[in-house]
C-alpha cells in the first residue's frame, strides 16, 4: 500500500488558497480545491482504487501477454531468438486483445467519475513554482524502456555471438 500512497500523494498540492488535487489525465495546469478532510479522503480512496486497477492491468497484462507470445513463438518457429520482432508483435497483439479492452473501459469510467469530484467553481491554476512537474516521469519511463529493450537485445543476441 505504500506504493499506492506515494502515487496518490503526488496528486495533491498545496496552493495559496488551500489544498488542491490534480487528477492524472486531466489538464496538468489545473487543479481542484479540496475543501474538507472528508472530501480529501474520498478523493484519495478513489485514486487508490483507480491506480490499483491501473497497475494490476498493466503488470499482469504485460506478464500474461509475454507468456502467451513466448509459448506461441516456441510452437511456431524453430529458433525463437531469431524472431524477436514476431515475439514483440504477438505480445502486443495479445496485450491489446486481452487487456486493451478492460483498460479502455477503466479509463472511460475514471473520466466519467471525475465529474463527481470536481466543480468548475473549485478549479485553480497551478502555474509557477507550485505547479506539478511531471516531465521527468516521461523521461524516466522512456529510459527504463530503453534499458529493458537493450537487455532483451543483449540476451537474445548473446548465443548468436558465441
Amino acid at each position: 500500500m505504500g506504493l499506492l500512497d506515494a502515487i496518490v500523494d503526488r496528486s495533491f498540492w498545496e496552493t495559496g488558497s488551500g489544498r488542491a488535487v490534480v487528477f492524472p489525465g486531466d489538464s496538468q495546469k489545473q487543479g481542484y480545491l479540496v475543501r474538507t478532510a472528508a472530501e480529501e479522503q474520498k478523493v484519495r480512496s478513489f485514486l487508490k482504487l483507480f491506480f490499483f486497477a491501473h497497475l494490476y492491468l498493466l503488470v499482469f497484462g504485460v506478464l500474461l501477454s509475454n507468456i502467451c507470445a513466448s509459448w506461441l513463438v516456441e510452437k511456431l518457429f524453430d529458433r525463437p531468438a531469431r524472431h524477436m520482432l514476431a515475439v514483440m508483435a504477438i505480445s502486443l497483439a495479445v496485450y491489446a486483445a486481452i487487456f486493451g479492452v478492460p483498460y479502455f473501459f477503466l479509463w472511460r469510467t475514471y473520466k466519467r467519475a471525475l465529474t463527481g469530484f470536481t466543480d468548475t467553481a473549485d478549479a485553480v491554476s497551478l502555474t509557477g513554482a507550485s505547479a506539478p512537474q511531471r516531465s521527468w516521469v516521461l523521461l524516466a519511463v522512456i529510459g527504463f524502456a530503453l534499458l529493458v529493450l537493450a537487455a532483451i537485445f543483449f540476451l537474445t543476441m548473446r548465443p548468436a555471438l558465441q
